[in-house]
C-alpha cells in the first residue's frame, strides 16, 4: 500500500528531524523544506498528501504561504496544520482563517500529531469519495457546486477549501430546518476532538463573508442550536 507524502515545512533542521523520525515510524513518506519558497516548490512538484507547516519563517511567513495555497485551485485541496509556538486563542483563529484545516502548538506529542494528520487525511479521503446524488445547488443568485468546491456569483468564481464546501453543502441540505452545531462538527470533523466550536465559527464566519453579495442570502445563528441558511424572497 502506496503511504501518505507528507511535507514537512520548518527553518529549523532539527525540528524537521524529529517530525521525520516519528512520522516514518507511524508509516509515513516524509519530505521536507526549510521555507517557504521552497516548500511551495516541492508542493507543486511532488504533492504531498498533507503540509505541516511553521508559522514562523524566514521571508515569507506559514501563514501567507497558507493562503497562497489556498487560493490556488490547483493546491487548494492540499490539508494543512499549521505548527506554531502560540497557543492563544486569537493565534488559532488567524491560522484557520487563513485557510488551515488544523493548528498544533509546539511543544507537541508525536502521538498528537500523528493522531492529528490521521483524522484529518480520513476527512480528504471522506471528502473525495462522497456519492451524495445533489451536488449543484442556487443559492439565491450563488450556484454552488460541492463535487468542484465551486462558488459562483455573477459569473465569478470562489475556490471553497474542502471543509468550507462541506460545512455549506451541510447548510444547503438543512436549509428547511436548522444545522445543529454538534452534529456538523461530529460528521465534518467526524473523530477530531481538537477542532471545537468556537474554531467553527471562523468557517461559518466565512461562508458569510462570500455570500454577502446576495443581500437576500442570509446565514443566521440560531442561538444554543445552530445554525440556519436562507434565502429571502424564494419561491
Amino acid at each position: 500500500m502506496k503511504s501518505d507524502r507528507i511535507l514537512i515545512v520548518d527553518d529549523e533542521a532539527a525540528i524537521r528531524e524529529m517530525i521525520s523520525i516519528a512520522l516514518d515510524l507511524a508509516g509515513f513518506e516524509t519530505i521536507e523544506a526549510e521555507d517557504a519558497l521552497q516548500a511551495h516548490h516541492k508542493i507543486v512538484d511532488e504533492r504531498p498528501n498533507l503540509v505541516l507547516l511553521d508559522w514562523m519563517l524566514p521571508g515569507m511567513t506559514g501563514v501567507e504561504l497558507c493562503r497562497r495555497l489556498k487560493r490556488d485551485e490547483t493546491l487548494s485541496e492540499i490539508p494543512v496544520i499549521m505548527l506554531t509556538a502560540r497557543g492563544d486563542e486569537d493565534h488559532k483563529i488567524q491560522g484557520l482563517d487563513s485557510g488551515a484545516d488544523d493548528y498544533i502548538t509546539k511543544p507537541f506529542n508525536s502521538d498528537e500529531l500523528v493522531a492529528r494528520i490521521n483524522a484529518i487525511l480520513r476527512r480528504s479521503e471522506s471528502s473525495k469519495t462522497n456519492t451524495s446524488e445533489k451536488n449543484n445547488y442556487e443559492i439565491g443568485k450563488y450556484q454552488f457546486d460541492y463535487t468542484l468546491h465551486i462558488l459562483t456569483f455573477n459569473k465569478k468564481t470562489l475556490k471553497l477549501t474542502t471543509k468550507e464546501a462541506e460545512l455549506l453543502k451541510m447548510l444547503c441540505d438543512y436549509s428547511d430546518s436548522f444545522l445543529d452545531r454538534n452534529f456538523a462538527l461530529k460528521t465534518i470533523w467526524m473523530d477530531d476532538n481538537y477542532f471545537n466550536g468556537r474554531s467553527m465559527d471562523v468557517y461559518i464566519a466565512k461562508l458569510r463573508k462570500y455570500l454577502k453579495s446576495d443581500k437576500d442570502v442570509e446565514l443566521m445563528n440560531i442561538h444554543g442550536k445552530g445554525f440556519k441558511l436562507i434565502v429571502k424572497n424564494s419561491k
